[in-house]
């Protein structure tokens, strides 16, 4: 039996870990298929404190891990298929184990939706980004393109369009989703093109490493032609990672988890930090700061029952 469970070991699940071994509850975290969360597959993190020359993902993840495994914090390999959040004590499932806890802090995160290229994997880091605040910086005076009509591709586009050269919007229609004021300053911003009517259908240059450009295919005329550019930003939205948690927990109508009162869940004991709960921010340093919350608030829950 385990006082506390975390699921899911980026900056949400570590820094929850460490907030929690250090208040004497022996937590077990889970580390899923990805161990370390989304910041694993990236290069130079620049807006992380402390780092004043930026810090690598990797080994942000791994200096995070090290701290958590400095008090004792337990780690399980697995990826959680099931849950029995109904009853009690809480059943959690993964594919190696079946574990029971007294209490648990959900923190497996959200997936960038992609365009399901397989050049994404190797070029993802390399001029390909889906985090225009995380990675905006390196495309300074460069020519990007930015993939999406609704309010998030915008956001993106209006943001790194004050430090690319052009931005240009690829959408796969003739008209943009997003809402009126954003379309507006969008199209009064200058250095914004449009491309309508098109999708991505291969990411250059696999065999130099980095993005150079970007094959569109007309989805009405079908002729594909070449867009050279430095940087492409999928700007899709995410879809959190709580397939598992269908009928056990409140979902939104997007699938993040509903949290209320910081991180507590309509399951008491159930807890939930990071991306999984989160469809406004989804950056690193609000991950860890929920991580820290839903630690807290497991901790005050586990004294009173």
């Amino acid at each position: 039996m385990q006082q506390l469970t975390i699921i899911g070991s980026g900056p949400a699940g570590l820094t929850a870990a460490i907030y929690a071994a250090r208040a004497g509850l022996a937590p077990l975290v889970i580390e899923g298929l990805e161990p370390g969360g989304q910041l694993t597959t990236t290069t130079v993190i620049e807006n992380w404190p402390g780092y004043p020359d930026g810090i690598d993902g990797p080994k942000l993840m791994a200096d995070m891990r090290k701290q958590a495994e400095n008090f004792n914090v337990a780690f399980t390999a697995g990826l959680v298929t099931s849950v029995d959040f109904q009853n009690r004590p809480f059943k959690i499932v993964t594919d190696a184990q079946n574990i029971e806890t007294r209490c648990a802090i959900v923190a497996t995160g959200a997936s960038p939706r992609m365009l399901g290229l397989d050049v994404e994997k190797k070029l993802m880091g390399r001029g390909l980004s889906v985090c225009a605040t995380c990675d905006g910086f390196f495309f300074r005076k460069k020519d990007i393109l930015v993939v999406g009509g609704g309010d998030t591709a915008l956001e993106e586009a209006i943001f790194l369009s004050t430090l690319a050269a052009t931005v240009t919007v690829v959408h796969r229609r003739a008209e943009l989703r997003a809402s009126l004021a954003m379309q507006q300053k969008a199209l009064s911003t200058p250095n914004i093109k449009f491309i309508w009517d098109c999708v991505i259908e291969d990411i250059m240059d696999i065999d130099r490493n980095t993005v150079t450009g970007a094959m569109l295919r007309n989805v009405k005329t079908k002729q594909v032609t070449a867009h050279p550019c430095d940087g492409i930003f999928l700007a899709l939205g995410h879809v959190p990672n709580t397939s598992y948690l269908q009928n056990q927990i409140e979902l939104d109508a997007q699938g993040f988890i509903a949290v209320r009162k910081g991180s507590t869940t309509n399951i008491p004991g159930i807890f939930a930090a990071g991306d999984v709960a989160d469809p406004v921010y989804k950056q690193a340093i609000t991950a860890a700061g929920m991580g820290c919350m839903a630690a807290l608030d497991a901790e005050r829950f586990l004294k009173v029952i």
